[in-house]
């Protein structure tokens, strides 16, 4: 089977830091935290690592791991840090000829710092993953596709994620998306419109969240529903700004506007999937954390795979678990992408 990735392509500099070298702070009345660094400090790192990254090479290596023929729609500067990704891509099998390039950005760059519970802290520079145009998309782009995946697009290249899931659409692809915060708060509107061509949309919990008071207005105020998505007895609530909204719910109305599969990630409560309102849950599989950058791309790209190829949803969602528990056992975020014939075994 075939597969197209578009979005974001990152050289990924990683340096993890041992938890007594940098402090953390927890607020008391949330769950957030924080690293403190001291200015002017110079901090010994256990390691400093660079390796490829970004939600569509990410993608892409999955589904070239699960015995996909990839492709991946990335743009790229010229320069060292492009020659990078381009040869992790051929290194992968994965083709480069939907690579596009920009002559006046950078390709991307992110740094992360992991310390204590390994979710790193991420400065990104996003450079070229934000000046994708109408020409970097040519017509035949998805032909021959059984599955276009659209990852997180940045700044002015989500303008373009109407044209890409209506083009792949109409090449008879298999689309799912799995876009950033930004995208779901930025552009809410152009993305409900979009949804209509895209087959499985899958996001976190704290971005469902995000579109609750956007979706309760495109869809309707109603208290009572007719038919819901699982039960509400088992399924998480979302609160936002008022609003309140059970996920079953969100499942409903998110169908009503195209998609036919919708997913949601928990972190430790694990993972929700629904299919036409019926509703799968798959509890985390346990892991030595070592970094937890790419484990969102892993199960996304998973999932999507699995689900292309027939695979039963409960399967299909152990498989991604499989995927994203093996992803977060290593400081990148590739190198505990597994095969096929792994996670088949994995999810038996």
């Amino acid at each position: 089977m075939k597969a197209v990735t578009v979005g974001s392509a990152t050289v990924d500099v990683i340096a993890t830091v041992a938890s007594e070298d940098i402090e953390q702070m927890t607020l008391h009345n949330s769950t957030t935290s924080f690293l403190l660094l001291e200015p002017g400090r110079k901090i010994d790192a256990l390691s400093v690592v660079t390796h490829t990254g970004g939600g569509a090479v990410n993608a892409a290596v999955s589904l070239a791991r699960q015995g996909f023929d990839v492709a991946a729609l990335v743009k790229l500067g010229r320069d060292h840090n492009a020659e990078m990704l381009v040869d992790r891509l051929a290194t992968e099998g994965i083709s480069g000829d939907l690579v596009r390039y920009t002559e006046t950005e950078a390709t991307a760059v992110s740094v992360m710092v992991a310390s204590h519970d390994r979710n790193a802290a991420i400065f990104t520079h996003r450079g070229a993953n934000g000046f994708l145009t109408e020409d970097d998309i040519p017509d035949d782009a998805f032909a021959g596709a059984d599955l276009v995946f659209v990852t997180n697009l940045s700044n002015d290249s989500v303008n373009r994620f109407p044209k890409i899931v209506e083009q792949a659409k109409a090449a008879g692809a298999f689309v799912a998306s799995n876009p950033g915060i930004r995208q779901l708060t930025r552009q809410t509107d152009a993305f409900f419109d979009s949804l209509k061509h895209v087959d499985f949309f899958t996001c976190n919990f704290n971005e469902a969240r995000s579109l609750v008071p956007a979706l309760v207005n495109r869809t309707g105020w109603e208290r009572e529903y007719a038919a819901r998505c699982g039960d509400d007895a088992v399924l998480p609530t979302m609160e936002i700004e008022g609003f309140k909204l059970p996920l079953s719910e969100y499942f409903r109305r998110i169908h009503s506007l195209g998609p036919r599969f919708v997913a949601v990630t928990r972190g430790g409560e694990g993972s929700y999937l629904s299919e036409d309102c019926a509703v799968y849950h798959q509890d985390i599989v346990p892991a030595h954390v070592v970094g937890t950058a790419g484990a969102g791309d892993a199960f996304a790209s998973t999932l999507a795979g699995a689900l292309v190829g027939g695979v039963a949803p409960t399967k299909a969602l152990r498989m991604a678990a499989y995927n994203a528990s093996s992803v977060v056992s290593f400081v990148d975020t590739q190198t505990g992408l597994k095969t096929l014939a792994q996670l088949e075994k994995d999810a038996a």
